[in-house]
């Protein structure tokens, strides 16, 4: 199996059967397949048993019997992939916010133009993002803390808060594990060293799909973080 994809799940019993079921066949065929239940109190955990025995896809669950935050999840899906012999490895979120569609063209770019990092943006396509129901704070705030990073780490890019994120092997072995966080900034960390680096990132558009989730994130703890990882990479600690 060339590839690796792992799936973050936290309360997602409503959404996650759609998700698992939209995923192509060819990445069945072609990848392993995680899901990591983050300690969910609904049905989440059953719901991707169910799907698993329904369907007799080679689905490895993991779960937490706790709670361990985002960035918890993270890191164990990506210590998972490292395990493995997978060349690329790729997180769609369990409720459903990214289009596993978008998966095999993804994986052909990363291979035909040897991609580091690929990040789905939602704001590639000028008024897709309010056409998918994105709230007006979050595109407003989305753009004003993308344009500061853009600024200091001198990349492009027009979604940077997008969790849609394929990586190659080659990245994840340089990552410095023990100096990334456990907290939902993880994702912006990882794009950080990438940008730091020098390694090579790319952004592809994909549809925006907004139907009234409850974010757990507080937006203005998040802007400060978000403010954080700029000033550190500022001070050369990314490098």
């Amino acid at each position: 199996m060339d590839t690796f994809i792992f799936i973050p799940a936290y309360n997602v019993e409503n959404e996650l059967p759609s998700l698992l079921s939209r995923i192509p066949e060819e990445i069945w065929d072609r990848a392993s397949v995680s899901l990591i239940n983050d300690g969910s109190k609904d049905d989440t955990l059953n719901k991707a048993m169910e799907f698993k025995e329904k369907t007799n896809k080679k689905l490895e669950v993991f779960s937490f019997s706790e709670n361990q935050g985002y960035g918890a999840v993270i890191k164990k899906g990506l210590s998972l992939a490292l395990e493995t012999d997978a060349s690329f490895i790729c997180c769609l979120h369990g409720d459903a916010q990214y289009p596993p569609e978008k998966l095999p063209a993804f994986l052909e770019a990363m291979k035909k133009n040897s991609i580091d990092v690929l990040q789905g943006s939602r704001h590639v396509e000028k008024g897709g993002a309010k056409r998918g129901g994105m709230p007006f704070y979050k595109r407003c705030g989305g753009f004003f803390l993308t344009s500061i990073e853009n600024l200091v780490f001198s990349t492009k890019l027009t979604d940077r808060h997008s969790g849609f994120l394929c990586f190659s092997r080659r990245f994840l072995k340089e990552i410095p594990w023990s100096r990334l966080g456990h907290s939902f900034d993880i994702d912006l960390e990882l794009l950080a060293f990438a940008d730091a680096r020098r390694y090579k990132v790319e952004e592809r558009a994909i549809e925006t799909r907004y139907a009234g989730e409850k974010s757990n994130l507080n937006v203005i703890t998040y802007g400060f973080r978000v403010l954080r990882i700029v000033f550190r990479k500022m001070m050369g600690l990314y490098s």
